[in-house]
């Protein structure tokens, strides 16, 4: 028998230098996977859209081993089937509170809600209980301040600088630790940063809608979550009047993205099912700073005025309701601007029933102003949905009075039992919660609501199961 002789050294060190080339450089290793997803399993999903990037980097190289490409499929579709998993999950849990007339947790619950100013209680506490459970919504961390990443936190605009700096607090319950792991993706950036910043330099050319676009498409580009969804999974929150104009230029491409909007106008293009109605706040400012005005709230017996509005004639709604009723009614008192001496939050804590009427735009302050002190809302607009419609029904603890009424106001409001309007208050009294700004956040506050609100519209799409 042929003895055999030991390898060179030599040939033995380039065996080792080749096999590390294999392991580690040669192009085989490179796992990257080009998807073309589906469009997420919702009828009202369109079957055409901009092509989806792919999820990683633009200059990524090219895959070419498909054993490697199967596998790194197969991890990312398993991410997304758990989370459409835990959203199966919860749906099927509010179906059984609404069949079981019950709600289950497996934590102890402070809140129990009650009466009929919700569409439906147990509905509501169990979503809300699973959302508090399981939501996780990443907020994308590109781009810079004062545009991105900021907002208005005090006066008329301030909701919106509030929730996304709340938002991205490193201790908020909701924030997504992976972009993996989210059920929703946050915009944070600010429009009415945007506009406060280039419309002094150019009111009639300044860039809100590129701005806007050109982020959404950065975002879309380095990562695959707003193609895979087409933006179904994605919202944003604004607080200015303008806010909505963002998709005026690209309504299709923006079809499913979800605004959240102080400016509700349905006749602008405002779609509840798909849209949020956004409380607005009007907050102190330096050096007064705070997330609410005083809670006075006297009890009805104390509540001597009828009816109660102070502001500014904008818009034809006030201005025909300043034509009827300023200056002229000590039981309608209706100011432009608060009388010298007067504490405005004191007047609306004595009176049953504050008028809340639009402005220049739908929402107005007064109806959180109005909750803050246990105060009837009258709601005297056209085309607003009202901030969380899908939860409160407002009939229960509201007065609806059509812009054209307005010189019926008295008769309409004096013709309200005290046992109603004792029922309409005491309701007002449980709901108020829903409309308070904590910080940090709690369950069942605006915040908590705002997401509540996000997180029913993330229930009601399903992504394919086939991108990852």
């Amino acid at each position: 028998m042929a003895n055999l002789s030991s390898p060179s050294p030599y040939l033995l060190i380039l065996s080792l230098l080749l096999l590390f080339f294999l392991i580690n450089i040669s192009p085989l290793n490179h796992n990257r996977l080009t998807l073309h997803p589906s469009p997420p399993t919702n009828h009202e999903i369109p079957t055409q859209f901009p092509p989806a990037p792919s999820p990683v980097d633009a200059n990524s190289p090219t895959p070419t081993a498909a054993a490697n490409s199967v596998s790194n499929h197969v991890k990312r579709k398993n991410k997304t089937e758990r989370i459409e998993e835990e959203l199966a999950r919860a749906r099927a849990a509010i179906h059984k509170a609404i069949r079981t007339k019950n709600y289950t947790s497996d934590r102890e619950e402070t809140y129990i809600p009650n009466g009929c100013m919700y569409r439906n209680a147990y509905a509501f506490h169990q979503s809300h209980i699973e959302m508090v459970k399981s939501f996780k919504v990443w907020a994308y961390r590109e781009g810079e301040r004062p545009l991105v990443h900021s907002g208005p936190m005090s006066y008329i605009y301030s909701i919106e600088g509030q929730f996304i700096d709340e938002m991205e607090s490193e201790g908020s319950h909701f924030m997504a630790r992976h972009p993996n792991e989210a059920h929703a993706f946050f915009l944070p950036i600010s429009i009415t940063k945007i506009v406060d910043f280039f419309y002094r330099a150019d009111p009639f050319h300044f860039p809100m809608l590129p701005i806007f676009t050109d982020y959404v498409n950065l975002v879309a580009k380095k990562y695959p979550y707003w193609n895979r969804s087409h933006g179904a999974d994605h919202f944003m929150v604004s607080c200015h009047d303008w806010a909505p104009e963002v998709i005026k230029e690209k309504r299709e491409y923006f079809k499913h993205f979800i605004r959240v909007l102080c400016n509700a106008n349905t006749s602008e293009g405002f779609i509840p099912t798909r849209d949020v109605s956004l409380p607005e706040f009007n907050l102190k400012g330096h050096p007064e700073y705070s997330l609410g005005p005083q809670r006075i709230g006297l009890p009805p017996s104390k509540r001597t005025i009828l009816a109660f509005f102070s502001g500014a004639a904008h818009g034809d709604i006030r201005k025909r309701l300043f034509e009827y009723w300023k200056d002229k009614d000590s039981e309608i008192q209706v100011y432009e601007g608060v009388p010298k001496g007067k504490n405005y939050h004191k007047i609306m804590s004595q009176s049953k029933f504050c008028l809340c009427p639009s402005g220049s735009e739908v929402a107005s302050p007064r109806v959180v102003e109005a909750m803050y002190q246990n105060c009837v809302p009258v709601i005297i607009s056209d085309y607003y949905t009202l901030p969380f419609s899908e939860v409160l029904d407002w009939s229960k603890f509201a007065v609806f009075i059509p812009p054209k009424q307005i010189p019926e106001i008295k008769t309409i409001l004096s013709g309200i039992s005290q046992k109603r309007y004792l029922t309409l208050q005491k309701r007002v009294t449980q709901v108020a919660r829903h409309f308070v700004l904590n910080r940090p956040a709690k369950p069942f506050d605006v915040y908590h609501m705002v997401l509540h609100s996000v997180w029913l519209r993330r229930l009601n799409i399903q992504l394919p199961l086939n991108i990852f």
